[in-house]
């Protein structure tokens, strides 16, 4: 892997073109062989690339080390959760210093009426405290470990828990009598995340999916029983929908739920006769998308119904729960440019979830004069949205905020009075100020004149973000109509206490502004979201902000897709470019729907199989066709994981291979045990985020540049 001059020489994935031809169009395709994840020789090749971006960073494994210790040291690794209240348990989760992964605990209600969380301390015992599950434990002797189901029966007496120990998000749930402490007999293999129990703690309802890994079938498991009588409750034959089951807050139904990008359908059980035949809720509709609720107003059954039925954004609804295709009574009608995000019922109130303004919101619903009370925040960027709640009538709400400055923050909202009790912020150890950075949104505009919102975040010691050219990390993502909300992170702050300025674009495809937002970046208009995330850099390189040799840009997944296409189209305007599971051969893998979720795709990117026009269209953006001769590429980091179910890791694995020819400086880093999350374990992800991070700063110029002040380490 040397030269004569000992400088590294990456491997050389060998060309073994083979062809594939659809609506006329025949690809040459060099390295689709390695897509044999069983086969010695690509495991090989994998272990081959991990060894030379090894030797590549090698010179930044101080730099690393010094990133971990700060992520570390700003963290309190002894922590206790706030805990949330259950039936006549406070449940809560610990961290202990050392330890990987959480461990879930509880401990008893001080009286019936004693709703304020006690304040516990993380370093003394809790009087009454029961250990539920110590994941440190489990995780005994497995590289990778991850918990895709845990729950309490009502009754307190059972706990049931999914566990993958692979990456592949298929879990094996297990049941545990909390009064011994000892696991029954019930062992469910192959399921997906989710399991929960039955109200009164007989059954497990469970979710399996099909070798495409769609979820598709709901199971009913008697605990106690074999796990080959269990009932099967729902199945759904369609390849393009997905299938997933809930009990409602007030345990009187159990919601099947069916779904696809763009349509969905619900069916109720009475909970008390979970063998009776499903019963649908409203009949699915091509296009259109609804999610209910249970709630008793004036003493009836009713279900809340958040849906898009000739309402873009939605609106909300209520009906007779006994009825409900008969009438309805519109309780916030659709009003163009803000979205109606999802509706939680209790008792006596519920709270919407919205969003304007590019940001999300909370309100208060009366059910009595459907009136919708916003809660108010002070920063003019933030997210907030509603905690655990397990309870169905309890005094309090429980709320989660933050921002770009401010950590993570645990409020209760007095019902009665409107007052927010604080309950926890999240520590950040090492004098940590949320006054000395800054946080900003700007504007930029598209080519077609929309104008897309950036967010900002920096450190105020090196001048507010603008005033002078500064490196710069620019984010994006842009699918599924997911928004990147203003979120604090403790990693960041390597970056900014070194002079970076972190910067989001909520580019097309994403939802931050409204469902047109999402509609005008998918399918035949997916283009929309990468030219916007070029037209968000120009906007920070034409106003001051940086310049294209001091500008990295970072995407996730479908976001790694958006890395591929901006380098392609506009590679002179970014230093480097760091992808994780990136989506970057999305034309192969939508072709072929015996992998794993294409069917279900096609609603976001198109079916290219069947559609000519789609084909053509997602062909000229695809990265892995598109990676050009004769450019400079910027520097390229893809980072993938062996046993991602979600975008495979030949992928990356095939671009960084092409990337090659064309001369580009590209880097293949391969987790050998790990899913799309990447690997398991808190310290495990620090230190995979470290690495992320020095290469960044490498790139950027700042590898050998120290922290601003202590703000950066214990």
């Amino acid at each position: 892997m040397t030269d004569t001059d000992a400088q590294p020489v990456p491997p050389a994935a060998d060309r073994r073109p083979i062809t594939r031809t659809h609506h006329g169009d025949t690809f040459e395709d060099p390295y689709e062989w390695l897509r044999a994840k069983d086969d010695a020789e690509v495991i090989s090749y994998l272990e081959a690339e991990n060894a030379y971006t090894d030797l590549r960073t090698a010179h930044l494994a101080g730099l690393r080390e010094e990133v971990f210790q700060e992520i570390k040291g700003r963290t309190l690794e002894t922590d206790l959760s706030v805990p949330v209240r259950r039936g006549e348990w406070w449940y809560y989760g610990r961290t202990v210093e050392g330890s990987q992964y959480g461990i879930q605990c509880r401990a008893p209600l001080a009286s019936p009426d004693d709703w304020t969380p006690p304040v516990l301390s993380p370093d003394e015992a809790v009087p009454g405290e029961q250990i539920l599950l110590d994941a440190n434990v489990e995780a005994a002797g497995n590289e990778f470990f991850s918990l895709g189901s845990f729950e309490v029966s009502n009754d307190g007496e059972r706990m049931l828990y999914g566990v993958d120990l692979a990456g592949d998000e298929r879990y094996t749930v297990r049941v545990r009598d909390l009064k011994t402490g000892e696991n029954l007999a019930d062992e469910i293999p192959g399921t997906f995340s989710g399991a929960t129990f039955s109200p009164d703690g007989r059954f497990i309802i469970y979710t399996t999916v099909d070798d495409a890994w769609r979820p598709d079938t709901v199971w009913l498991h008697e605990v106690g029983t074999p796990v080959t009588d269990d009932r099967k409750l729902f199945t759904e034959p369609d390849e393009r929908y997905w299938v997933g089951a809930g009990f409602t807050r007030s345990d009187r139904y159990l919601v099947i739920g069916v779904g696809s990008s763009i349509t969905s359908e619900e069916w109720l059980v009475d909970a008390d006769d979970l063998t009776a035949e499903p019963r649908v809720i409203w009949p699915r509709k091509d296009g259109v998308e609804y999610s209910a609720d249970h709630a008793v107003v004036d003493g009836e059954d009713v279900l809340y119904i958040l849906h898009n039925d000739d309402a873009l954004d939605f609106e909300l609804v209520r009906v007779a729960a006994s009825d409900p295709d008969g009438e309805r009574h519109v309780v916030i009608a659709h009003r163009a440019g803000q979205r109606l995000l999802d509706v939680d019922t209790f008792r006596d109130w519920a709270v919407v979830g919205y969003r304007s303004g590019g940001l999300a919101r909370l309100g208060m619903l009366d059910y009595a004069s459907d009136e919708v009370r916003e809660l108010q925040f002070d920063e003019p960027l933030y997210s907030a949205g509603t905690g655990s709640n397990a309870e169905w009538a309890p005094p309090l709400l429980r709320i989660g905020y933050g921002s770009f400055v401010t950590p993570g923050t645990v409020y209760d909202l007095d019902i009665a009075t409107g007052e927010l009790l604080l309950r926890k912020r999240q520590p950040v150890l090492g004098g940590y100020d949320p006054a000395d950075y800054g946080q900003a949104r700007v504007w930029a505009t598209a080519q077609d004149g929309a104008e897309v919102p950036i967010s900002l975040v920096w450190k105020r010691s090196f001048g507010d973000a603008g005033v002078a050219p500064r490196p710069l990390h620019l984010y994006g993502y842009g699918s599924y109509e997911h928004s990147i909300e203003p979120g604090f992170s403790v990693a960041r702050l390597s970056e900014l206490d070194r002079g970076v300025v972190f910067a989001v674009a909520h580019v097309r495809g994403g939802g931050e502004m409204g469902r047109q937002w999402y509609e005008d970046g998918k399918t035949l208009t997916k283009r929309n979201t990468f030219t916007d995330f070029v037209d968000c850099a120009l906007h920070l390189i034409d106003g001051g902000y940086t310049t294209a040799d001091r500008m990295v840009a970072e995407g996730g997944s479908a976001g790694g897709l958006l890395m591929g296409a901006v380098a392609n189209l506009a590679p002179e305007l970014f230093a480097g470019v760091l992808a994780d599971v990136p989506f970057v051969d999305a034309l192969t893998s939508i072709l072929d729907p015996s992998l794993p979720l294409t069917v279900i795709e096609w609603d976001e990117w198109g079916d290219p199989l069947h559609d000519a026009e789609v084909y053509a269209y997602m062909k000229s953006y695809s990265p892995y066709e598109n990676v050009r001769e004769g450019v400079t590429y910027p520097k390229i980091l893809a980072v993938t994981s062996l046993n991602d179910t979600r975008v495979l890791y030949v992928e990356p694995a095939k671009w960084v291979a092409r990337l090659r020819e064309v001369g580009a400086d590209a880097l293949l880093k391969c987790e050998m045990v790990a899913g799309h999350g990447g690997v398991s374990g808190r310290y495990n992800s620090w230190r995979e985020r470290a690495f992320e991070l020095a290469w960044l700063l490498d790139v950027l110029g700042l590898a050998a540049e120290a922290p601003d002040d202590a703000s950066s380490a214990a």
